[in-house]
């Protein structure tokens, strides 16, 4: 058995096949309420106004989680939550997953059991009534997870990136920079002589309870506060995966504005570049009422020599790039 594994024992999932494997995952994930959902070629999911919205996303070992450093269900948890989270940034409410798991012959069931439970407690804790509605298993030399997810408008808008007007509010609801804070503690402390991530050095030097690796382990997206914002009259809206700077540039240029960060000195490079926290940034009327937990930050502007200023000077919009930031080391 790899040594990647040796924190998690019992039969793989080559010794048990797909069938048994599928078996002892689904049981343990909430199906929600679709109209059909696991066992069948399709899942069938309600589309109430006759809409949904879609999103899908990837976590591969290396790039995007390390089992030095992840549970089984922090890498289910993760998953779910980043799927989640851009459902919530079209203003939508989450109603359901579907989920691709490609493991390696001698992943432990276990492994994927623990997947599985990480997907039950985020969507119990971060959206109650969304379910997994299918998937599939198979094999791959590289642990990958790919996560699609749908969501229901409720009869509203879709709240898009290229919505923001001058004159707007900024606002983000969410942590800002906590899961960077946590990423830079595991490669500072959680990594062997040779800089490899290691589940020994990240036990024995702490970090494993230091609640920003939590944070990066585990994010807390707001999901709720996605629709409530579209009720309130978001004009623009997304998710902050790779980190505030980056993100808030792509609104600008969608939108075709500048964001002034004006209220936001408070904030450091770290929340301003950091990423995987999964807040949601949006714009507002002037006159709107700040819904939930979204507090403001800037206004809009038109557009001028840069697409995102604090105290009149450019912000670079740089973050998180997994082509760019990502040195190949699998860990």
């Amino acid at each position: 058995m790899d040594a990647t594994y040796d924190a998690w024992a019992g039969p793989t999932v080559g010794e048990l096949g797909e069938f048994v494997v599928l078996d002892r995952i689904t049981r343990r994930l909430p199906t929600g309420s679709p109209i059909v959902g696991p066992g069948d070629d399709c899942a069938v999911v309600a589309a109430p106004d006759g809409r949904f919205v879609v999103t899908t996303d990837m976590m591969v070992h290396g790039p995007d989680f390390r089992w030095a450093w992840s549970s089984p269900e922090d890498v289910g948890w993760k998953a779910a939550a980043t799927n989640l989270s851009d459902v919530a940034a079209m203003g939508a409410v989450p109603s359901g997953l579907v989920i691709a798991l490609a493991a390696p012959q001698d992943t432990p069931v276990a492994v994927l059991e623990g997947i599985a439970d990480g997907f039950r407690l985020a969507l119990d804790a971060l959206s109650p009534g969304c379910g997994v509605v299918g998937g599939d298993l198979s094999t791959s030399a590289t642990f990958t997870v790919a996560v699609t997810a749908f969501g229901d408008l409720e009869g509203r808008s879709p709240v898009l990136r290229s919505g923001a007007r001058p004159g707007d509010v900024v606002a983000v609801s969410g942590e800002l920079g906590r899961a960077a804070r946590g990423l830079a503690r595991l490669f500072h402390d959680g990594v062997d002589a040779q800089g490899e991530p290691d589940r020994a050095a990240t036990g024995a030097s702490g970090a494993d309870r230091d609640p920003d690796v939590g944070r990066q382990r585990r994010p807390v997206p707001p999901i709720a506060d996605g629709p409530r914002a579209a009720a309130a009259g978001a004009t623009a809206m997304l998710d902050l995966s790779d980190g505030l700077a980056i993100d808030a540039g792509r609104l600008a240029r969608a939108s075709g504005v500048t964001l002034d960060l004006s209220d936001a000195a408070d904030l450091d490079d770290v929340a301003l570049h950091g990423g995987e926290d999964h807040g949601l940034l949006a714009t507002f009327p002037a006159d709107a009422v700040l819904p939930g937990g979204f507090r403001r930050i800037g206004v809009v502007r038109e557009h001028g020599d840069a697409d995102l200023l604090r105290g009149g000077s450019p912000v670079p919009t740089t973050g998180w790039d997994p082509y760019a930031d990502w040195d190949g080391a699998a860990g």
